[in-house]
């Protein structure tokens, strides 16, 4: 976009009308106009529900043929991406190359601000060709105006390497149109500090990705219920997660939790599966490769053949 060309048209950077006054409020004024605009994050989140959910199952379907999911981003809305992608493998105890993040700057843009980067759509176009993104590939491009350089530049070079696109934003497709294969637009309004997208347009995205990354996973297999089996036991929080998820599920004590999750290798899932099937860990093993690492799955062709 042309240094000279107003974004003032866009909805993000549009004066909001009910916070005309916000520096004349009390602070329990301002607190609560914060929390009546915040619940317009709720509805951005209900209008674009079809396109998230049709961005979980193109993008699961991509990651159970070995593609990679990466977000794209500049300033907040890049350490919102990044956020997300280190969050999935303690989470879902996926591996760190399935979900990653690339932010203009680099991991310094994480603690310091290097917004004059995000003009640089070569440098968008660089990340896609360095990171070696292909047909098999998802990236979510993610701005809250839809015209951040770096971010459209990314989404370019990922459509002509022959990647599935997915597009985020806070402004309607007219206002910023982009040739995705997947738009989603979180409209939240105006911001009650003008053009401070980190406010409404930053939680929204927070929301919608929050909503897309544990989507794919549920869809993965890596939950059972509403249990995170794919947990990754590497601290003692995670360690009691684990034991409090086997005892709410097979009603072991603590003790006898422990021992079976030690048997297993320390695998939530796989643990589950040899207490409900009396199944050896190697046993249990090959049973869930054989049905792509689904839990349910596994224990229905179990119980089918009982």
């Amino acid at each position: 976009m042309d240094i000279l060309q107003s974004r003032g048209h866009l909805l993000t950077e549009q004066a909001n009308p009910n916070s005309q006054n916000l520096d004349q409020l009390s602070t329990l004024e301002l607190v609560e106009l914060f929390n009546q605009e915040d619940a317009q994050t709720l509805s951005a989140i209900a209008g674009a529900k079809e396109a998230l959910a049709k961005a979980i199952d193109i993008a699961s379907e991509a990651l159970r043929q070995d593609g990679r999911l990466f977000y794209v981003g500049a300033g907040t809305s890049g350490r919102l991406g990044v956020l997300d992608a280190a969050e999935c493998p303690p989470t879902f105890c996926s591996p760190p190359e399935m979900v990653q993040a690339i932010i203009a700057g680099g991991s310094e843009a994480l603690v310091r601000s290097s917004e004059s980067l995000e003009d640089r759509a070569e440098d968008g176009a660089a990340a896609i060709a360095r990171h070696k993104i292909d047909s098999k590939d998802v990236v979510v491009g993610i701005t809250a105006g839809g015209t951040t350089p770096f971010v459209l530049g990314a989404i370019e070079a990922a459509r002509h390497q022959g990647a599935t696109t997915i597009f985020m934003a806070c402004v309607r497709a007219e206002q910023a149109p982009v040739e995705a294969n997947i738009n989603i637009r979180l409209i939240v309004g105006p911001e009650i500090l003008a053009g401070s997208t980190r406010l409404k347009a930053g939680t929204a995205t927070k929301m919608a990705l929050n909503i897309l990354s544990t989507g794919i996973m549920v869809k993965l297999g890596k939950v059972y219920g509403n249990r995170m089996v794919d947990v990754a036991v590497t601290n003692r929080k995670l360690h009691d997660r684990s034991l409090r998820i086997l005892q709410d599920l097979t009603n072991l004590n603590r003790k006898a939790a422990n021992d079976l999750l030690e048997r297993s290798g320390k695998h939530v899932k796989l643990a589950l599966l040899m207490h409900w099937t009396g199944f050896d860990r190697d046993r249990a093993r090959l049973l869930l490769n054989a049905h792509q690492d689904h839990l349910r799955a596994a224990l229905e062709e179990v119980k089918h053949h009982s």
